[in-house]
């Protein structure tokens, strides 16, 4: 083992769809991480792939998912199968001792994100998904001010969207509108992360309720493409959480926070308009003037600067994971499979209101 591979985790990419380019080239960003393996399920497929995105010749091309578990040079598994795929290529992943990034949805309900999590914790493995906008600095900036009682106060709506004007081609043709490989649709693809904004907003405690609203536009193969529900916590004190997510609008990533005392209005929370900064509007105390004919002040712009994309920060997140596991012998972290079993509950949930005819959920 060369003094490189030592200091870092090595990658194999299972599968070569269009989000692996991205991953693969924060993988080469981050200073923890190194790709050294790349499989499709044909070797021509992978070894075009390789070619279109400059890979280093280092890199191993397999023409088979099997061999990557199977190469004693790869530590680490990145996994943007179709999710109908998931559980069998994690929990296999899981078995060969490879730690697992797995891109979201994770699953397509509970009870198989469940098989992927036993496997991981029996095996002693490090599981993350693909929520990478969890991982910039500006999320952190801006749940200093979530935590502080002084900024805006108890939490009492938030809004989310995450929408985009998919073309003819995708509506036809792509995974995430194929009941047999993506069957949550907009559900699972986009609500994932409104769900999972409204979770991380609320310290991750689950709502006690859940609704989806019957404005869902669904495919000829029943898969959802638009769809709107709500989420209500009842304690330590009220709050509301609407989510729309759509392949039929124009794109838009929206997130606002609105407490007692202020509030907090992000329009790029899942994509920053830029790699190397970021920014977030913050409101506290606003008033109407005398006859209402403006406002007491005007939101601050919050600008937080970062060195590396937010995908590879997570990336050296899950990297650090990983190498404390293997150089130190350090339990895996609970933090990020604990985050995913909750925003799979809810999903879970939205889509059993469906099913009910848009009636609430307990949770």
């Amino acid at each position: 083992m060369d003094d490189n591979s030592i200091k870092t985790v090595r990658f194999g990419i299972l599968g070569c769809a269009n989000i692996a380019r991205k991953v693969a080239r924060a993988i080469a960003l981050a200073p923890n991480a190194t790709l050294c393996a790349i499989a499709s399920r044909s070797k021509e497929k992978a070894e075009k792939f390789a070619a279109e995105n400059a890979f280093p010749a280092s890199v191993r091309i397999y023409g088979s998912y099997d061999q990557v578990l199977e190469d004693p040079g790869v530590d680490a598994v990145y996994v943007p199968l179709p999710t109908a795929l998931h559980v069998r290529w994690a929990v296999m992943a899981a078995a060969r001792n490879k730690h697992v990034l797995l891109e979201k949805p994770v699953a397509l309900h509970v009870a198989d994100l469940d098989r992927i999590l036993e496997a991981f914790e029996s095996n002693g493995v490090q599981f993350m998904d693909g929520s990478m906008w969890l991982h910039h600095p500006r999320t952190a900036r801006i749940q200093s001010f979530l935590s502080s009682s002084n900024t805006i106060g108890p939490i009492r709506f938030i809004h989310s969207t995450s929408t985009m004007p998919a073309p003819p081609e995708f509506l036809e043709n792509d995974i995430r509108v194929k009941p047999e490989l993506d069957g949550l649709g907009a559900l699972g693809d986009l609500a994932w992360y409104c769900i999972g904004a409204s979770l991380w907003a609320k310290g991750y405690q689950l709502p006690t309720s859940v609704t989806a609203l019957p404005d869902v536009t669904r495919n000829n193969a029943g898969v959802i493409l638009s769809i709107t529900a709500s989420l209500l916590w009842d304690q330590p004190h009220q709050t509301l959480a609407t989510i729309h997510c759509s392949f039929l609008s124009h794109t838009s990533m929206d997130l606002a926070i609105c407490g007692s005392n202020g509030s907090l209005h992000l329009r790029d929370f899942i994509i920053p308009y830029h790699e190397t900064s970021a920014s977030f509007d913050l409101t506290v105390g606003a008033k109407f003037v005398d006859l209402h004919i403006g406002w007491n002040v005007r939101p601050e712009e919050v600008h937080v600067a970062t060195e590396l994309p937010q995908e590879a920060l997570m990336v050296q997140e899950f990297s650090r994971l990983a190498a404390s596991i293997r150089d130190c012998g350090s339990r895996p972290s609970t933090k990020w499979p604990e985050i995913s079993r909750k925003t799979q509950l809810v999903v879970d949930a939205v889509k059993k209101s469906l099913e009910l005819g848009c009636k609430p959920v307990c949770l």
